[in-house]
């Protein structure tokens, strides 16, 4: 069952042009089964009309506090809510929430209310750049609000820049998150999640490479940066720069294995997790031709060098505290290659999935893992969609977190 079936929603609307969006998060709300009361600003009024949310949401749009039916609707809306998510949430509005100002009904609420509250800011670049907008979302989220977004991309007006609202499927993610009582439980951890496959240069337009997609470690870093993570991602998959650009974040792309390894050995100093579910080549052309090789020439002689063992230089560097999870991808024989693996790196969790295994691994949606932890731990995820292993590899990683500060403590 979803996490967000029977909760009630209050979804709130303000006066950006992203207003459309919200229908799309209404939809999948409902979908999820969430009961959604929407509540519309004056502003939002002026870009979308209250008939649309009237016709999909669960009950009437509600747009005043001055109601003959209700005479306090703010405080039934509050009390009544699971979760409270207003998307998009103009510079007006953090402004207004931040100082506890009620402006409206939508503000009122927001003071109602002892449900999680989810807020999507959405503006132009130069308003989300301001000062003192940055420091209203700073103040809200050290309250406990769960701030999303806001993305790069087009904006109003033709201009391109970083200030898009989220997308739907992300903000109804973080609220499904946030239901769950996991949207905190990551703030003030630095997360860092490898992702993709490397590859190593044959020439300038031939490489070694696998047939990792990165799907799995955006996912992890989506995870982790939706339960308040400051996540460093560092990819081979140049998407992931567009992709995956939220607030207190780091996007890296690399490509080869020796580039990951420097990215990675940076990222890692201070770290509270690292993660690599990078697929990183073994092996590497001990030169790389500067010039396109032609089949003329006959077939060409490629020497193989390894490439430095990144997780297992990470595990030997390890700091006191550190939680350091490694994946194997496995054809045969997936306990017992993955355990010998987790004992050489020096690893706390390895991540095994059988890629020959159906609708598992490289290049799928879904995927399968037994997580094998270094305490003897085992625990089978079976056959899901890979944001549901990031979570399961998440919690597995706090749970390690805690019990080793617990033992370093006593």
């Amino acid at each position: 069952m979803s996490a967000l079936a029977d909760r009630r929603v209050v979804l709130g609307v303000t006066g950006g042009i992203a207003a459309y969006k919200a229908v799309e998060i209404c939809r999948r709300l409902v979908d999820a089964g969430a009961h959604v009361a929407p509540v519309l600003t004056a502003g939002a009024q002026r870009f979308i009309g209250s008939a649309t949310f009237d016709a999909l949401a669960s009950e009437p749009v509600q747009t005043s506090l001055w109601d003959e039916d209700n005479p306090i609707p703010h405080t039934r809306l509050g009390q009544g809510a699971d979760l409270v998510i207003v998307a998009p949430a103009t510079a007006r509005l953090l402004a207004d929430y931040r100082m506890g100002r009620s402006a409206g009904l939508l503000t009122a609420t927001l003071m109602a209310t002892e449900a999680p509250v989810v807020v999507a800011p959405a503006m132009h670049t130069e308003m989300w750049g301001q000062p003192a907008v940055q420091d209203n979302v700073d103040t809200l989220a050290a309250r406990g609000v769960v701030m999303v977004g806001p993305e790069p991309g087009r904006l109003a007006g033709g201009d391109i820049g970083f200030g898009r609202l989220a997308s739907p499927e992300r903000i109804v993610d973080v609220a499904r998150t946030a239901v769950l009582g996991q949207a905190h439980d990551l703030v003030g951890t630095r997360v860092v999640v490898s992702a993709g496959g490397t590859r190593e240069p044959i020439d300038p337009v031939r490489f070694i490479g696998n047939r990792s997609s990165g799907k799995q470690g955006f996912e992890l870093a989506v995870e982790a940066h939706a339960r308040g993570a400051h996540v460093t991602l560092i990819t081979t998959v140049a998407e992931h720069a567009d992709r995956f650009a939220p607030w207190r974040s780091t996007v890296e792309v690399v490509a080869t294995a020796a580039e990951m390894k420097v990215a990675v050995d940076a990222a890692a100093v201070g770290a509270d997790i690292v993660i690599m579910a990078a697929a990183v080549a073994d092996f590497a052309p001990t030169g790389s031709a500067s010039e396109k090789l032609k089949k003329r020439d006959g077939l060409p002689e490629i020497s193989l060098e390894p490439t430095n063992d990144i997780l297992a230089g990470l595990g030997e560097r390890k700091a006191p505290g550190q939680i350091l999870i490694g994946f194997a991808a496995e054809t045969q024989d997936l306990v017992d290659n993955a355990s010998a693996k987790l004992a050489k790196k020096g690893a706390d969790l390895i991540i095994a999935n059988d890629v020959s295994a159906p609708r598992v691994g490289f290049g799928h949606d879904t995927n399968a893992v037994t997580i094998l932890g270094a305490d003897g731990s085992k625990h089978d995820i079976p056959l899901s969609d890979k944001r549901e292993i990031a979570r399961a590899v998440v919690n597995s990683a706090l749970e390690m977190r805690t019990r080793t500060t617990n033992k370093e403590t006593t």
